[in-house]
């Protein structure tokens, strides 16, 4: 039998009924519109920068922004509108709807050029992320800040909700950079990316410690660790609040031999098939898996810690234990203790501990760059 950890679709989680929901920067169009109206402009965005239920590009030409003020638009991964599986080449080329140039920020080309950034008053982003250090969101956030400053552009970002507010994981170790983990920080590390924007800037992360002009919109009515369910799907796979409040811990399974059905539908067992957006080349593509299905879990402590559990027993339970963890593992984790720890047979609490000395120094320095308290 193959172990797959199964994700179905799950129920939202809900903002405290008796809060006003929170409001992305985006929809304060009051502290931004004014900034942008008489600039020509360039965007980082995607399916998930809506105004209400509208695109954010779509609102500024409906608000009296000139279509030839927008300049161009630039696609991270699973492209402009959303409709690319994780690790697909994103294609540069025309949104069909405004005829507005498109450029990918995924591929070869994961940094604005010097040609790219020709003619921009200002660069406005807009994504929604996850809060995890492999979602590679914030790798475009970390290019697009080094190609602003190297270009003289100020960069406006319009702030949204963390849907993984906390802090907890491994920290990256210098020599496991890579696109899905490009700075010194936990897992899960407990900031919105405007506040990851004053962390790079602050921190002198940036190519030869070069700062961004940077300026936050913030979010309205919204704190660290409120519940606020997200208004679209950040990417194909992640298609439910379950799947983004799991996906810190199931994340780990694309470093294995391991299938993880995340976010598709299904029972105890199910047989991976290719799915165009999503996962058009998936593991054991054809063959029937059997494992875990998380669908109905509901953490005792809430949703404030990365769990192993299914990492430990899927490789306690695999036979070729030479074979499960691929190279890619390390990169996710950022580094080869988590990998070692497993194999020598550590337990979560154990695993947990040794994370602990690096999340406490990592919260003093977070604590600088806090919006939101």
């Amino acid at each position: 039998m193959i172990f797959i950890v199964l994700l179905l679709q799950g129920l939202a989680a809900n903002c405290h009924r008796a809060e006003p929901p929170a409001v992305p920067g985006a929809e304060r169009m009051d502290l931004y519109l004014p900034a942008v109206s008489d600039k020509n402009i360039a965007l980082v965005a995607n399916h998930t920068s809506l105004v209400g239920d509208r695109h954010l590009v779509d609102t500024l030409l409906a608000s009296g922004i000139e279509k030839q003020q927008i300049l161009r638009v630039f696609a991270p991964e699973h492209g402009f509108r959303g409709d690319h599986s994780a690790g697909t080449q994103v294609e540069d080329g025309l949104d069909p709807l405004t005829g507005i140039p498109i450029v990918s920020l995924y591929g070869s080309n994961k940094k604005p050029d010097a040609g790219q950034m020709q003619g921009i008053d200002l660069m406005v982003f807009d994504l929604q992320d996850v809060g995890t250090r492999f979602y590679t969101y914030i790798s475009t956030l970390h290019y697009v800040m080094e190609a602003c400053a190297e270009n003289g552009v100020p960069l406006l970002l319009l702030d949204r909700p963390n849907p993984n507010g906390y802090v907890d994981g491994p920290l990256l170790e210098p020599e496991f950079t890579s696109f899905v983990g490009m700075h010194p920080i936990p897992v899960v590390y407990g900031l919105t990316m405007g506040e990851l924007g004053g962390m790079i800037n602050g921190e002198g992360w940036l190519r030869n410690g070069i700062q961004c002009e940077l300026e936050v919109i913030p979010c309205d009515n919204y704190y660290h660790g409120k519940r606020c369910p997200l208004p679209v799907s950040p990417s194909p796979n992640l298609n439910s609040d379950r799947a983004v409040l799991l996906y810190p811990s199931t994340c780990f399974f694309e470093g294995t031999v391991i299938s993880e059905g995340r976010g598709l539908p299904g029972d105890f067992s199910f047989v991976p098939v290719g799915i165009p957006g999503v996962a058009e080349h998936p593991k054991f593509r054809g063959v029937t898996c059997y494992g875990r299905d998380l669908s109905s879990f509901k953490p005792a402590g809430g949703w404030n810690r990365v769990y192993l559990r299914w990492l430990l027993e899927a490789y306690r339970n695999y036979p070729r234990k030479q074979e499960f963890f691929t190279s890619y593992f390390e990169k996710l984790a950022g580094t080869t203790s988590l990998r070692k720890q497993i194999e020598a047979g550590w337990d979560e609490d154990q695993i947990r501990e040794s994370w602990q000395s690096d999340i406490e120094s990592y919260k003093n320095i977070r604590q600088k760059y806090l919006i939101y308290r």
